[in-house]
């Protein structure tokens, strides 16, 4: 198999296979959101959507620490779910300098379509690779994932 590239034909490198991997993945989740009535939303909303505490909410350092951005990616994609009404800033009750992001109604409904799309997402990748492939890329990912932090690369 081969991923076209402009210059010499095919994508061979790592890096380049895992973004357009990735660009692929997110494209599909784009169309499956449309489908689902929120053609505005992205995938890093539906990162957000998933890490915000349904019950009492969030602060935005501890989101952009759970979805890797930084503190200031966080809050322009705060600001925009905010803008659009699926998220509230309120006073955090344990310190009054602190917000909360919390879902709004609208905002619980497009997290729960978000997570029913990333979840048929997984399964339409299940059944195009095979159990065993899919499980194996999906452990070689999250060792890709945890080397960050591990000496050894």
């Amino acid at each position: 198999m081969c991923i076209a590239n402009l210059h010499d034909g095919c994508v061979t490198d790592l890096p380049r296979l895992l973004l357009e991997a990735r660009r692929s993945v997110a494209d599909e989740l784009d169309r499956d959101l449309a489908e689902r009535g929120f053609p505005e939303l992205r995938p890093a909303h539906a990162a957000v959507f998933t890490s915000i505490d349904r019950r009492s909410g969030s602060r935005v350092t501890d989101l952009a620490e759970e979805v890797r951005l930084t503190k200031q990616g966080m809050m322009a994609l705060v600001d925009d779910l905010e803008s659009r009404g699926y998220v509230r800033r309120v006073p955090d009750p344990a310190d009054s300098r602190a917000k909360l992001v919390r879902l709004t109604a609208r905002g619980r409904r497009a997290a729960a379509e978000s997570r029913r799309a990333v979840q048929a997402l997984e399964q339409r990748t299940k059944r195009r690779l095979g159990e065993r492939t899919y499980e194996s890329l999906r452990d070689t990912l999250e060792e890709l994932a945890a080397a960050e932090n591990d000496e050894e690369f």
